[in-house]
């Protein structure tokens, strides 16, 4: 029994290193660029043992993207955003979170800026997991407020995507930025200058 419990464990402890490496590896590398044989190496494995694991590259990839998925949590965000009536606290609450998770794991941005540049099959489940969940939640509320007359009459799908977009963009720009024009820009002195801007679009006069 404990034989059978020892092998149990090492193998559970091998899925998680390919996994692990794939996840650095497509992140760091893109799907493309991401082999089979390369990962086997990176584990000190064969590619026969490799496919014990998983059948194919595509197999991984999904496994790698339904574990990073599990890493953006929005149910807290959900709930507070629900109990907010100003766009502007809104904006806030959802750029905070977004650059916190995408912070705290690097690999997402990368992940998804790898996927856009070279638009590959799996491109559209990485949309779909890594920003929807943010998408969805503004625009709820967009609809929401919208209802109420508080904000104007804008497509709340369209200002969604392109506003969870642009703070994804802003969390790359972090590290982009520094030195620019002498700047070194931190995550909260980035909303502050851009959230104001884009709720004072929205409001209703």
């Amino acid at each position: 029994m404990a034989d059978k419990v020892h092998r149990r464990l090492t193998s559970v402890a091998r899925k998680q290193q390919i996994i692990d490496k794939a996840t650095e590896s497509f992140s760091r590398f893109g799907y493309e660029s991401t082999t089979i044989a390369g990962l086997a190496k990176s584990c000190d494995i064969t590619e026969p043992a490799l496919y014990r694991y998983f059948s194919s590259k595509e197999e991984l990839f999904s496994e790698v993207l339904k574990r990073l998925g599990e890493k953006i949590n929005t149910d807290g965000l959900d709930a507070i955003v629900a109990n907010l009536n100003d766009i502007e606290e809104i904006l806030f609450a959802i750029s905070r979170h977004i650059f916190q998770t995408y912070l705290e794991n690097p690999e997402l941005s990368r992940l998804l800026l790898f996927c856009s540049l070279k638009g590959h099959f799996m491109t559209r489940n990485v949309v779909d997991t890594l920003r929807v969940p943010y998408i969805t939640i503004l625009r709820k509320s967009l609809e929401r407020l919208k209802s109420e007359n508080l904000i104007q009459p804008i497509n709340a799908t369209i200002t969604a995507s392109c506003f969870t977009g642009m703070v994804s963009e802003c969390v790359l720009g972090l590290n982009l930025w520094k030195g620019m024009q002498g700047g070194d820009f931190k995550p909260e002195q980035t909303m502050k200058n851009n959230v104001p801007i884009f709720a004072r679009g929205l409001r209703k006069n």
